[in-house]
């Protein structure tokens, strides 16, 4: 039998939760361990508190799956006196591997948004926001032919011209490029204040979108113009929408029912916590079409408002977006805990692994990280 390391788990998790699909502020993957180092226990949790990582140790796993990256905001320190540096020190010390999956993981299908819609008790559906990796785009390149190889090169190292099993895939043709130099231009051809033309290739590839910002740089570092020309458009996507990868779902609950009846079936399914779950609308409007996003949902006020949903749960609301988008006629609003609407993803992961590598022993840590640990209403 093939030991497991940090690296087979590892590669688990990203073909489960790509990579890719992480949102371009994220960071995930391994944060601490050795890809070589071998694994016979993994523990699960939400967050990576001292709490749970002095857990992880005192049960000796070997590895730490979380969903919140611990250094996710930048950082000049991991000193052991300091709140992460003592996290960090103390799993490295406790020979602990650390990986997070984060925005990926909401992205992912299965991830945590079809977990949370699934326990709401809907069959997700579309998402909100979506992710295509294979969303393409075509790309329209002007360079003087004799840059012309220079430039292809320097896009095609990057990523750019792959169809299939075929590389540096490209098409070009002849044209007449004109530009006049003004101002404090420094043109690599002509002069200022003087119309220039000459004999240009324009170059067409295509390109995976996820690449559109690297390419962009390539492109202006390697072109020798101060402003190259060129175009971008965006092929269709293959991939249904209601399959396709991205932030929230969308589903139908079997029977419609009454909102108030709703709020509460989430607050049962959910995991508890100190706060519990609060809500807007009408108690008796009948709602049947539901819209969630796991974690901090405000940023997809209006994109919900739009799809024509029923009701709306998500985490971390505030006062002014809301009240504003329930000015604005959006349909109501399920506020839960942040932690609540995540933590339940931990036993799918657990699914995971069991199924992916049978031989490993996964353990859910059942701490609860929600920050909020008292409530208190007005004394009659």
């Amino acid at each position: 039998m093939t030991e497991l390391t940090v690296g087979h788990i590892r590669h688990i998790l990203d073909q489960a939760y790509p990579p890719a699909l992480a949102e371009s502020w994220d960071k995930v993957g391994l944060i601490c361990g050795d890809p070589a180092a071998s694994v016979e226990k993994v523990a699960l949790a939400l967050d990576c508190t001292q709490e749970v990582a002095d857990r992880a140790v005192e049960l000796g796993v070997d590895m730490l799956i979380i969903h919140h990256p611990l250094l996710l905001r930048g950082v000049t320190s991991v000193a052991a006196d300091e709140p992460k540096g003592k996290v960090i020190h103390t799993l490295i010390r406790g020979g602990v591997a650390l990986f997070s999956a984060h925005t990926n993981a909401d992205s992912a299908r299965p991830g945590v948004n079809d977990k949370l819609a699934e326990l709401v008790g809907i069959t997700p559906g579309r998402p909100i926001a979506p992710r295509h990796l294979d969303a393409m785009d075509k790309w329209g390149v002007q360079v003087m032919e004799k840059d012309a190889h220079h430039v292809k090169r320097s896009l095609f190292e990057a990523g750019a011209g792959e169809i299939g099993d075929y590389r540096e895939c490209s098409f070009e043709f002849n044209g007449t490029g004109q530009f006049r130099p003004v101002g404090d231009a420094n043109p690599t051809e002509g002069s200022v204040d003087e119309l220039f033309r000459d004999l240009e290739l324009r170059v067409e590839f295509v390109a995976p979108r996820r690449l559109r910002a690297h390419l962009l740089e390539v492109l202006r570092s390697a072109h020798p113009y101060e402003e190259p020309g060129f175009d971008i458009v965006e092929m269709p996507t293959t991939t249904p929408l209601e399959t396709a990868y991205g932030l929230g779902r969308v589903g139908q609950l079997p029977e419609p029912m009454r909102l108030s009846d709703f709020v509460q079936q989430v607050a049962d399914q959910l995991p508890a916590t100190v706060w519990g779950v609060r809500a807007t609308g009408d108690p008796d409007q009948m709602v049947s079409t539901v819209a969630v996003s796991s974690g901090s949902g405000d940023s997809f006020l209006d994109d919900v408002r739009r799809l024509g949903v029923d009701v709306f749960v998500t985490s971390d609301l505030r006062h002014h977006p809301v009240d504003e988008y329930l000015r604005a006629g959006g349909p109501a609003v399920v506020d839960t805990a942040h932690w609540a609407s995540e933590f339940p993803w931990t036993s799918q992961v657990q699914e995971l692994l069991e199924d992916q590598a049978p031989e490993l022993s996964v353990d859910i840590l059942n701490i609860r990280t929600d920050p909020w640990t008292m409530a208190a209403k007005p004394q009659a």
